[in-house]
């Protein structure tokens, strides 16, 4: 089952690693791994969510989301998007962008640590407010007690998330305008800081609003898609589900590409925090894609979600951590070791966290079972 579900995301990891370790050594291939660790941990919740909506479609638009659906995951946000953050940061074509890549990488290297500041900002603002989104919603579930109750409760207060990125990005821009007095080209670097923050606010508050969007969709169609199937029963009719669900299937790949569009974001912008390499970029960020894509018809074909429930916490934590980052690297060069090494240690401990958690679990219906058991044989 394993095999049969992941051996296409097997088969292409080994050929990605090799061909980066061939191309451009044993650096290239330690990156590569990292960011295909870094987009599958990143990714879970959102393999979590796929799974949870793709099981409501038939299997016509299932195959349309898993084929179809990785050639936009995979080929567009994965390789056209990290070349239009650079075309657009360096203020190059993006085919000029893709030839100073794989020509000149010395010039590329340039135009990209140039735009630095844009990318990290913006990146930087974009992963904010999704970690601080995440931290100030109630959950049922907490990982870090002590710390998300607190938060949970401050989340009551209305735009707290917007207030508090805007802040940040605030300090930042004005950490640089301290320095005008030295060098005209750090006045520029702050409101180049400022402007790229506001963008990155701004395009998550867009693919949020989508999202959402399409979710109301759903709900719609699934609300008056019921109402059709009671009348149907009401009178007597044969009612089709394959028909059922192949009405509200377009609406469900729309929002399901939206989503994963939203997921992408994190991954392709916290992979500039590790390197500024689009095609080792791509190459890892593809990798991973194809995972989600493996995890996504596990979990559905399993009919189990949510085995590890603090994985989502752990991936969030990773998020904010890597959302720090990138707006200190705007200042200070921080090597990729630790930027990808804080992110895999997150998400390992709120693995284990949860592996404890099950034990747990287990152990205490184990007691239950027994002293129920022995209950009843004093009782006998």
């Amino acid at each position: 089952m394993v095999l049969k579900t992941f051996g296409w995301s097997f088969a292409i990891t080994a050929i990605g690693l090799a061909f980066a370790a061939w191309q451009w050594g044993w650096e290239a291939f330690g990156v590569v791994l990292i960011l295909s660790i870094l987009e599958i941990s990143l990714s879970f919740d959102n393999a979590v969510v796929n799974a949870g909506i793709l099981k409501k479609m038939n299997a016509f638009w299932q195959k349309i989301f898993l084929t179809i659906g990785i050639l936009i995951a995979v080929f567009g946000m994965r390789l056209v998007f990290p070349v239009a953050i650079v075309a657009i940061s360096a203020k190059v074509g993006p085919i000029e962008a893709i030839e100073l890549a794989l020509d000149k990488p010395a010039q590329y290297e340039a135009l990209v640590t140039d735009a630095h500041a844009a990318i990290a900002a913006f990146g930087g603002m974009f992963l904010l407010m999704i970690f601080l989104d995440f931290i100030f919603e109630d959950r049922d579930i907490k990982w870090l007690g002590w710390l998300e109750r607190p938060l949970a409760k401050l989340g009551k207060v209305d735009m707290l998330s917007v207030c508090i990125a805007l802040i940040v990005l605030l300090v930042t821009a004005m950490t640089f305008a301290t320095h005008a007095h030295t060098s005209a080209g750090h006045m520029d670097k702050s409101s180049t800081v400022l402007l790229s923050g506001v963008a990155g606010l701004i395009t998550y508050l867009i693919v949020g609003g989508l999202s959402g969007f399409f979710e109301n969709k759903l709900e719609e169609e699934e609300e008056r898609e019921h109402e059709e199937e009671e009348k149907a029963k009401a009178q007597g009719k044969p009612v089709s589900a394959v028909g059922l669900a192949g009405k509200a299937a377009f609406f469900l790949f729309l929002y399901l590409e939206v989503l994963d569009a939203s997921f992408s974001f994190d991954g392709v912008i916290g992979a500039f925090a590790i390197t500024n390499h689009i095609f080792w970029m791509a190459l890892g960020l593809g990798i991973g894609a194809m995972y989600v894509r493996s995890l996504t018809v596990y979990l559905v074909r399993q009919g189990t979600l949510d085995e590890y429930v603090y994985l989502e916490h752990g991936a969030h934590y990773a998020i904010g951590a890597l959302a720090v980052i990138l707006l200190i690297t705007i200042q200070h060069e921080i090597s990729e070791l630790i930027t990808g090494g804080i992110g895999v240690v997150l998400i390992a401990a709120s693995f284990l966290s949860s592996v404890m958690r099950n034990r747990a679990i287990a152990a205490a219906e184990g007691k239950a079972d027994a002293s129920g058991k022995t209950g009843v044989k004093s009782g006998v």
